[in-house]
């Protein structure tokens, strides 16, 4: 069977984070020749958050679709972008009448994958049942062939979504804890899997913030102003092969691309 290939970036964050994709991005492009390329923009703006300028950023530098979380409604002049039909998706289990959609269409060559985003429950905010969200949206699809940003805090929500998407979605793809995990697999069912993707952020930092700050933080306890760190970012993401008759995931390979710690 023919095949072809998703790349995908996971979080951005803060101004070094978009600089190491506007200057990586292209580069990967060239490398691994995706036919999709997706990025979560949700830290883009300032560490929370994105804003119209930077999204228009990020699909210069060569992505196809953004996907967002938690952070999707931190920058308020966001809103009525998300009502355009450009290709970015908030979470879908939000309340209705919240701006933009959980689910977008992008095709190419004659394919049409469907580009998901939901947020998990645990120790995240109050959102609608992430499974019983990806039933529905399913249920409409008429394409083989579905990914999904599962944009989460517990390792054991997003293995278990995983499960639950098997043989249903070409890929569940991990994000929002910013480290990578290094358990990618491509599930019997023929759905590739990895917990977290890891960020596309500065280096010697916690999490894409400064560590100096973090620290007198775990060590005092004491409320700190998060800042974004200063440092050279580093691309973090995973290179998906897919069967173009069947949508099924064939491979998963997590990539690193830039400075390193």
């Amino acid at each position: 069977m023919s095949s072809y290939t998703i790349l995908f970036l996971g979080d951005v964050v803060g101004k070094s984070g978009r600089a190491a994709v506007r200057e990586g991005l292209p580069s990967l492009i060239d490398t691994h020749k995706p036919l999709f390329s997706i990025v979560n923009g949700e830290n883009s703006a300032g560490g929370v958050g994105i804003t119209p300028e930077i999204a228009e950023e990020i699909y210069q530098a060569g992505a196809d679709a953004i996907t967002l979380g938690n952070h999707a409604f931190n920058k308020r002049d966001i809103y009525p972008y998300l009502e355009t039909n450009k290709p970015i998706v908030r979470p879908s289990n939000m309340p209705q009448g919240v701006p933009g959609r959980g689910m977008c269409i992008v095709e190419k060559e004659g394919i049409r994958l469907a580009v998901m985003n939901l947020c998990g429950r645990v120790y995240m905010d109050s959102y609608g049942d992430p499974f019983a969200e990806f039933d529905r949206l399913v249920a409409e699809l008429k394409t083989d062939h579905l990914f999904l940003d599962f944009h989460a805090e517990a390792t054991s929500e997003k293995i278990a979504m995983g499960f639950h998407a098997e043989g249903r979605a070409t890929a569940v793809v991990g994000t929002h804890t910013h480290v990578t995990t290094a358990d990618e697999k491509v599930l019997p069912g023929g759905t590739a899997y990895i917990t977290d993707v890891g960020m596309c952020g500065p280096v010697g930092s916690v999490l894409g913030m400064d560590r100096e700050i973090i620290l007198k933080r775990f060590k005092t306890t004491l409320p700190q102003r998060f800042e974004v760190s200063n440092n050279p970012g580093v691309i973090c993401g995973v290179v998906i092969g897919v069967e173009r008759e069947t949508g099924c995931a064939t491979s998963i390979q997590r990539i690193r691309f830039g400075e390193e710690a």
